[in-house]
């Protein structure tokens, strides 16, 4: 299907030149383990641009919205990567959620990386330019139900990092005993005392009864911040809580645009906004909500528990925002383990996430920066075509749901 900009509807704006015009010619998508959703593009000259689309656990919804891209964007201009995107947004009347979201996530990413690929440029050059040289990460200790942390967290000091995440809690009720919480203390302090740094992601499974009691309990041993200390959707419920902490409050993964982030931002209850470049519209939107979050003092630490694909778009925003603070790594994650897949094994050449001394070097490659072992992702998505994550799921011993 032509693009607009190429018919009547849009008489009086440039046209592309043949020279330069580069039109879609195919979309695939992948499911590769252990739990992600690539996405290839490639162009009428030949140029291949890889986006990742990961929805975890809802892979096959991500799929379908990708039949509709197809149908849709296969013949336009790949270089018009706004006017895709706001049609993809807008145009479908519903609009927004982590679905569509998603999968537009995929379509943009690949989309930069075709224009960085042509233009011979790494991403991060068409968003401004570099502020800085390298980019601060963490990896993960703990796993789900988080344990063994102190002999985890040396692990990670060998490998370079100064940084780490993990779970604040196990499975958690609307109410339980103080008791339950001190454990959660105890974890942080044996991590401390490798001499680095960690934030607490409370995933959400911590209710408001709970979590202001934990929030105390925790704020002598300093933990970098508290993710999601409660469900996103709670804004004045949150900012309450902000104000009975001095622990920086992080949240972000399950917001997927400016306009969801904007209350957060407006009530003051966040000082680290956490977008997911493959839930929040890709390089474009999360873009916009890390230049969104600098006007009010609030920094961005993309979220990116998942691909190589994800993990190398988010450094692009991490090279080219001011604000940016750390990128979450999913290297040896809890997630990953079980599978013969992990951040490194669909890459090329594997040196490009070296962490050193808490940081990688900015990619200088066109594009993303990361080449994709295309063979090997066939391969991993033939093996496991019939294979789809599912998250856990956790009930309480009275039988009632919890958050997982």
């Amino acid at each position: 299907m032509p693009s607009p900009l190429e018919t009547d509807e849009r008489k009086g704006l440039p046209a592309i030149s043949a020279a330069t015009s580069d039109k879609i010619k195919s979309i695939e998508t992948f499911r590769v383990p252990p739990r992600w959703l690539f996405v290839k593009i490639e162009t009428e000259k030949g140029i291949v641009g890889w986006g990742e689309a990961t929805l975890e656990g809802h892979a096959e919804a991500v799929e379908g919205a990708f039949e509709d891209f197809k149908e849709r964007f296969i013949g336009w201009e790949a270089a018009n990567i706004e006017d895709i995107y706001q049609s993809a947004y807008r145009h479908r009347f519903y609009r927004g959620g982590e679905v569509l979201m998603s999968a537009l996530a995929g379509l943009d990413i690949a989309l930069w990386d075709i224009k960085g690929k042509t233009l011979g440029v790494p991403v991060w050059q068409l968003l401004g330019g570099k502020v800085r040289d390298r980019v601060a990460v963490y990896g993960w200790v703990g796993g789900d139900r988080p344990n063994d942390v102190l002999r985890q967290a040396k692990d990670r000091k060998e490998q370079g990092f100064t940084a780490v995440k993990m779970n604040a809690v196990e499975s958690l009720g609307w109410l339980a005993s103080p008791d339950d919480l001190k454990a959660t203390v105890e974890r942080l302090k044996d991590v401390r005392s490798t001499g680095i740094d960690v934030g607490l992601d409370f995933h959400g499974r911590v209710h408001k009864t709970m979590a202001k009691q934990l929030a105390r309990m925790l704020e002598p041993y300093q933990p970098l911040f508290i993710e999601e200390p409660l469900l996103p959707g709670h804004i004045d419920e949150l900012a309450k809580l902000y104000q009975q902490t001095t622990i920086p409050i992080a949240l972000g993964e399950r917001l997927f645009t400016r306009q969801m982030v904007r209350p957060y931002l407006e009530s003051g209850c966040i000082d680290i906004i956490q977008p997911d470049i493959s839930h929040s519209g890709g390089i474009s939107e999360t873009k916009r909500i890390a230049t969104m979050a600098e006007t009010y003092d609030v920094g961005v630490a993309p979220h990116c528990p998942l691909g190589p694909i994800s993990f190398a778009a988010s450094l692009q925003i991490a090279i080219s925002a001011p604000n940016f603070l750390i990128c979450e790594m999913s290297w040896k994650m809890h997630y990953n383990l079980g599978s013969d897949y992990d951040l490194f094994s669909y890459l090329k050449d594997k040196n490009v996430f070296n962490v050193t001394n808490g940081f990688i070097e900015a990619l200088s490659g066109p594009g993303l920066g990361i080449d994709i072992d295309e063979d090997l992702v066939r391969k991993a998505a033939e093996e496991t075509k019939e294979f789809s994550w599912r998250n856990p799921v956790w009930r309480g011993p009275d039988g009632g749901i919890r958050e997982w």
